[in-house]
């Protein structure tokens, strides 16, 4: 993938990774466009990389999501790449308070919200010479955390269906990229870690990124970063150490 000139969707672009990623491709002489729930958020992120373009949109939200793909068909037309990487995580003990009240926000923010946004964005990336949608998945999709089941099962299912989406797309100008982050050093969860990695395994957002790009520009289907290589590779056998509470 070239990493310049393109014009650039980043669902949850003011914090974390996506934040991240959004500064950086910018800084390479992308457009790039971010998107959150939390207005605050995303001028904090512009005041910090003011060539980001801002849009308040809450992906889960029909309404609100409809909006934003009618006003980047005007605004953005050109746009070529898309960054689905708006994501929640819940603990959750089904021994105890499995936190209903928000699992079906989890899920829609974490799988659901992608899906419809790649359906209604697809007309405009098919129009483009070559367009990519980079789904972000998780390294916990292939090796689940016990404490936070409904967000890897979320993972699973969106890793499930990027291979699924390339495959029907491959005859189109679209490349579908996965990019499985490992554990980072964000807010995620809120602030929160499972005990088996609290201390280990874990990258600062801006080594993934760097890690990101350079995989992105060596034309890769799949990014797998830090310990996301075991457990794409593992899968299940990595499930006792990432657990493991010892």
């Amino acid at each position: 993938m070239k990493l310049t000139g393109n014009i650039i969707l980043i669902t949850g672009g003011a914090t974390g990774i996506g934040f991240a990623l959004a500064r950086s491709l910018s800084e390479k002489g992308n457009q790039v466009i971010v998107c959150g729930r939390n207005e605050a958020a995303l001028r904090k992120a512009q005041g910090e990389a003011p060539a980001l373009v801002i849009r308040v949109c809450d992906v889960a939200d029909a309404e609100s999501r409809r909006s934003m793909v009618e006003w980047l068909k005007t605004s953005h037309p050109n746009l070529n790449v898309l960054i689905n990487n708006a994501g929640v995580q819940h603990r959750r003990d089904f021994n105890d308070d499995p936190a209903s009240d928000n699992l079906d926000q989890e899920v829609a923010i974490n799988l659901t919200a992608p899906i419809h946004l790649i359906t209604e964005l697809l007309p405009a990336l098919k129009r483009q010479e070559q367009a990519f949608i980079i789904n972000v998945s998780s390294g916990l999709a292939f090796s689940p955390m016990a404490d936070v089941p409904v967000y890897c099962a979320t993972k699973a299912a969106l890793h499930s269906f990027t291979l699924s989406l390339r495959h029907q797309l491959k005859a189109t100008g679209i490349r579908v990229i996965e990019l499985a982050p490992p554990i980072v050093d964000t807010g995620l969860g809120g602030n929160t870690r499972s005990e088996g990695t609290a201390y280990r395994m874990m990258v600062s957002p801006e080594e993934f990124a760097t890690e990101t790009l350079a995989q992105l520009e060596a034309d890769k289907d799949e990014i797998l970063v830090g310990i996301s290589v075991e457990t794409r590779r593992l899968g299940e056998a990595m499930f006792e150490r990432m657990n493991n509470r010892v």
